[in-house]
């Protein structure tokens, strides 16, 4: 294990595609999330849908337009067309859209990140030190903070510097020995398994789940194992069936028997979000929550396969 004390490492900048204060369901107490963009995964359900490119792209709001046609006026380089009382970007990801954004008198049109150095993003997390108390702290999650690895392991750093409790969340689809560097500096560290099964995780999400398997065997056995919490976020046709969850948690199971395993309800109110990102959303917008009835039926299923430290509300 590398020592706590070596000379900070050089990096530039990160994409965060948000900061969210005071939140209180990513992690003990009162926490700052930070969300970092682009994913290696692309979850048909994916809540954060503003987060799955890695790329800076310019959005647009509806319910924020005038639609005084400032944006159509300033653009001298072709990069929107204005029709249906609204602009269309050409190529939302490329180039600079500084001067439309600039233009806009309501917000209407910006970016959807921003880039911040690590003393910056620090003193923003620090902000809210005041309001973290015991068990408090900062969340990284995304998209995935582990595709920004190196700023990741170096804000985790300065946090850990700071005394500032520490969680992430993840999909652990990255190389283990990236994941080791960033152990150390983590208090909490929740990760997704979704599908057990690997051609159903590959038609849901894009990519295998074999290095998240493998990922998670390895943590489960190792020395930061009571520090980890295993997600099944439950999905209407893809997770949330029986015989996967009865899966998962035999797995888990397998390699430690007192780990953590907490089934998330489906939210439906991301799709709301796919049309800012030209993304269609991948689950019937029909689906609702589960029910109270239905949540007890899926943590039964947990408790039968050998889960004894299930998380609920």
């Amino acid at each position: 294990m590398k020592s706590l004390k070596e000379p900070r490492m050089k990096t530039s900048e990160a994409l965060v595609f948000d900061i969210k204060r005071f939140a209180v369901h990513d992690g003990t107490g009162l926490r700052t999330t930070v969300f970092f963009k682009g994913c290696p995964l692309s979850c048909r359900w994916c809540q954060n849908p503003e987060g799955l490119s890695a790329k800076r792209r310019v959005v647009y709001f509806e319910n924020r337009c005038m639609h005084c046609r400032r944006c159509e006026q300033v653009d001298t380089a072709n990069q929107l067309t204005y029709q249906n009382d609204r602009p269309y970007f050409h190529k939302p990801e490329t180039g600079s859209f500084d001067h439309v954004i600039e233009a806009c008198p309501t917000g209407a049109i910006r970016y959807d990140s921003k880039a911040y150095d690590i003393e910056t993003l620090l003193q923003k997390i620090m902000e809210d030190r005041v309001f973290f108390r015991s068990e408090g702290g900062v969340t990284f999650s995304g998209g995935e903070p582990f595709l920004q690895k190196d700023f990741l392991i170096a804000i985790l750093r300065r946090c850990h510097e700071e005394g500032i409790h520490t969680a992430i969340e993840t999909s652990f689809y990255a190389p283990y020995e990236l994941i080791e560097q960033a152990l150390p500096y983590l208090d909490l560290i929740y990760i997704d398994l979704k599908i057990f099964d690997d051609d159903k995780h590959r038609e849901a999400t894009g990519v295998s789940n074999q290095l998240i398997k493998e990922n998670i065997a390895k943590v489960l056995s190792g020395p930061y194992q009571e520090r980890v919490i295993i997600r099944t976020p439950l999905i209407p046709g893809y997770s949330a069936d029986d015989d996967n969850i009865h899966a998962i948690a035999e797995f888990l199971c397998q390699h430690d028997l007192d780990v953590r395993y907490e089934l998330l309800n489906y939210n439906p109110l991301a799709s709301a979000k796919y049309p800012l990102v030209d993304r269609e959303y991948g689950i019937d917008t029909n689906c609702k929550m589960f029910s109270k009835d239905e949540m007890k039926h899926y943590h039964d299923l947990a408790k039968q396969a050998g889960i004894h430290h299930l998380i609920t509300e």
